[in-house]
């Protein structure tokens, strides 16, 4: 009855979702059939949502996600991502390139909040191409496509170091699934729009790269910040908040002014709700059952890893997940570099679709849209991948 319980969670806020229910109702829906269906006593309850603020990841989520929408206020106070999108028009001087580039390369940033910058540059490439719901399954997929793969991820190192592959061999082998998933979002959502970003074309292309790097120098300066002097996200976007606020000459009045206005209180709202749930979930115990579940089915013993990964990321997230079952995998079987990347593409696959994804919320709120709108458009670019990533795993075998 754990599992089937939970199963009812979900189906609570994919109902609200369904009745157009805001997304902070349809999650608090969410947590309060968790609590009553787990008969999680209330002092617990209480527990885990103090746990939302002391634990410094899910604070650092919450933290990260206002520094991000100032940051977002600073650009466009002095329009730097307007000028940016202009200078990847005259660089590429192709409308397409412009969308995937600019949503992988903010994608690089491991925060949340980076979804809105994202949603900014889609929304101005796209508007009178896509439909809404179009521009968010956009942002959401090309933003995410460096989470699969590289080590700005917490997912990422924790599944090398708990399988022993090493990270070189692992990123070799994930160029392929990287491509795969360049292609899924192109051939259905870029295709549409034209190439001919509506501009001239650029008559120094040196120039424009170099305006690019003078108007991205803030999210450079953070990437640079947590790639090479390994800060946390929250002290890198201060930093940059701090030398832009210094660099770009801002009144103290225009920096009191945005404080109110990058207070998104139901993005905010939404975000923490989200962070109660994944609490109240874990305090459950169910992901912990999934591999006696799935042990007795009558399929190849990869497989069952494959639904194991799925589930479990959808209903913990990747962390949680690869946790558990990493060890798991690799003592049941000698996977090597296959198996290793085959699991990461079913978790990456499943983040897509998972409630309790934050990004997802963002992207769903940046947008007007539901998030369950949101991960119905992004089933099937999520189930083809899977599918396509099984079949990647048994040609690594026969290499």
């Amino acid at each position: 009855m754990t599992a089937a319980y939970l199963g009812v969670v979900f189906l609570t806020i994919v109902l609200l979702l369904a009745f157009h229910r805001p997304l902070y109702q349809a999650i608090l829906g969410g947590v309060v059939m968790t609590a009553l269906l787990y008969r999680i006593p209330a002092l617990a309850v209480l527990h885990r949502v103090l746990r939302v603020f002391t634990d410094r990841g899910s604070c650092s989520v919450l933290i990260s996600l206002y520094l991000i929408t100032y940051l977002q206020r600073m650009l466009e106070r002095r329009s730097l991502i307007k000028q940016a999108q202009q200078d990847l028009n005259g660089l590429f001087h192709n409308r397409r390139v412009n969308v995937a580039g600019a949503s992988m390369f903010i994608g690089l940033l491991p925060s949340a909040a980076a979804m809105i910058l994202c949603g900014d540059i889609v929304k101005d490439a796209t508007d009178g191409y896509l439909t809404p719901k179009e521009q968010a399954v956009t942002t959401s997929w090309f933003r995410h496509i460096p989470e699969s793969s590289l080590p700005t991820y917490a997912g990422v190192l924790l599944i090398c170091n708990l399988s022993g592959v090493a990270l070189p061999r692992f990123l070799l082998a994930m160029l392929a699934p990287v491509c795969v998933l360049v292609l899924l979002g192109y051939l259905p959502y870029l295709r549409k729009l034209p190439k001919d970003p509506g501009s001239a074309p650029s008559s120094s292309r040196r120039l424009d790269a170099l305006h690019l790097l003078q108007h991205l120098w803030p999210l450079l300066l953070i990437l640079f910040l947590i790639l090479a002097c390994g800060l946390g996200v929250v002290e890198a976007v201060l930093i940059s908040i701090a030398a832009m606020a210094i660099l770009c000459r801002f009144s103290p009045r225009e920096l009191l002014a945005m404080v109110s206005s990058a207070f998104e209180a139901k993005l905010l709202f939404s975000t923490f709700l989200v962070l109660v749930l994944k609490e109240l979930i874990a305090y459950t115990g169910v992901l912990e059952l999934l591999p006696d579940l799935l042990g007795n089915l009558p399929i190849p013993t990869y497989l069952i890893f494959v639904l194991l990964f799925f589930l479990g990321t959808i209903i913990s997230g990747t962390s949680g997940i690869i946790a558990l079952g990493t060890p798991l995998a690799f003592a049941a079987m000698d996977g090597g570099v296959p198996l290793v990347v085959l699991l990461m593409c079913i978790c990456h696959a499943a983040s897509q679709l998972s409630p309790t994804h934050v990004c997802l919320v963002v992207a769903a709120d940046y947008f007007h849209i539901s998030l369950g709108e949101l991960i119905r458009k992004t089933v099937p670019l999520s189930l083809l991948f899977c599918l396509l990533m099984i079949g990647y795993y048994h040609l690594l075998l026969l290499l």
